[in-house]
């Protein structure tokens, strides 16, 4: 490697637009990388699809990362959209991960399976206006409110699959926020409402009756890719639900703890997230979210915000155990993006997830999955198998 920083800086080689997609434009970059670096890109290099696939996916193309993909389940759902018994690829490099959520599967399918539902979809993009006092920023709010038909119909001009649910307000001084929601049928969306909110926000500063107009196409609270406290309470992307009754009996016979073992370190695990500030008072709902985003080509960022999550359990009288989980921010596609890409379209497909009309679908296999993985994480802990399952598994040293 050449760290000599006097040097001319030397860009990574690119063609036309045309020609970069190809074997050839990949095999230049992985020859300047051995030349710059002196490191091989002998599997890198290793792939089964056409480059020309990629554009509008990746910039610089030189290879993929193939990370190893596992199966677990069955996983039995009892959903709205998503109902039967699924195979779930899990594409992970944590040894037990795949084990793991296979055996919260499985106690779940001796359950009678998941119920999921999902209660709302919102996407957003949250421009600011900026004025020189409060009260110029309250009459604009007013207006805003007022003309929220003409502003609807100029966001979704630019859009077929994106609709403008409504626009909250937020004031801060002499500036007003607005938060437009939206849903995208089966696309994550921020790009969609991007450019939709972007078209709604010129509209406004044609049409506003006290000109100039200053915006920010984004003021902060859209939270592309960050945790915020307002999709908790209002939703980004879809808010999904996953419930199941455990009985006792079940439990112990395949975890080898109680639902009173299990109710009792509930409330404890719940006094640590809220002394730690936790967005979430569950065991590990990113493992899942992750492993399931990697396989069926989803932007991975996003696990920021749909790892979020609470846990909600009760111990029955009779001493079932209901355990739900609810991902307020659970951003998913099964359309656009790196969902058509070969090896996450087979993933798609191996669900029933492929396309158009099948993201609600989705989105509850992912929190069913979610589901699985606290119970056998939250069982192993009591039961002592944690750290010896990962001994057992999960060891792999050079």
């Amino acid at each position: 490697m050449n760290d000599d920083r006097s040097t001319e800086r030397i860009p990574v080689p690119r063609r036309q637009d045309g020609d970069d997609y190809t074997d050839e434009a990949a095999a230049e970059r992985r020859a300047f990388v051995a030349e710059s670096t002196g490191s091989e890109l002998a599997h890198t290099g290793k792939y089964s699809f056409d480059p020309g696939a990629l554009a509008g996916n990746v910039e610089n193309f030189l290879g993929v990362a193939q990370v190893p993909i596992g199966l677990a389940g069955p996983l039995r759902v009892r959903g709205e959209q998503a109902r039967g018994d699924f195979y779930v690829p899990l594409a992970t490099t944590e040894g037990t991960l795949v084990a793991s959520y296979s055996r919260g599967m499985r106690l779940l399918y001796e359950c009678g399976g998941v119920r999921t539902t999902v209660v709302r979809q919102a996407m957003q993009r949250a421009p600011v206006f900026l004025f020189d006092d409060a009260r110029a920023a309250r009459a604009f709010g007013d207006w805003v409110t007022a003309s929220f038909e003409a502003i609807k119909a100029a966001a979704e001009s630019t859009t077929r699959a994106g609709k403008l649910i409504d626009v909250e307000q937020y004031a801060v001084g002499s500036m007003r926020y607005l938060r437009f929601n939206y849903t995208t049928g089966d696309a994550a969306g921020q790009n969609m409402v991007g450019k939709a909110t972007f078209a709604a926000c010129e509209w406004i500063r044609e049409n506003y009756p006290h000109r100039p107009v200053e915006y920010l196409l984004s003021g902060g609270i859209d939270t592309d890719k960050k945790h915020s406290h307002i999709n908790l309470l209002n939703t980004r992307g879809k808010r999904v639900i996953a419930e199941a009754v455990i009985p006792d009996e079940v439990v112990r016979r395949i975890m080898g703890v109680d639902t009173a073992t299990l109710f009792r370190a509930r409330q404890i695990s719940n006094a640590g997230a809220l002394l730690s500030g936790s967005v979430n008072n569950g065991a590990h709902a990113a493992n899942g979210i992750a492993a399931l985003f990697l396989a069926t080509g989803q932007d991975v960022a996003n696990v920021a915000e749909s790892h979020t999550a609470q846990v909600y359990t009760q111990r029955r009288d009779n001493g079932d155990y209901y355990w739900s989980i609810t991902l307020p921010a659970l951003i998913v596609a099964t359309y656009g993006g790196g969902t058509g890409l070969p090896t996450q379209r087979e993933a798609l497909e191996m669900l029933g997830c492929y396309g158009t009309g099948k993201a609600e679908k989705l989105a509850e296999i992912v929190a069913a999955t979610v589901l699985a993985g606290e119970t056998s994480l939250s069982c192993a802990m009591l039961a002592g198998d944690w750290v010896s399952s990962h001994d057992r598994l999960g060891r792999n040293r050079p």
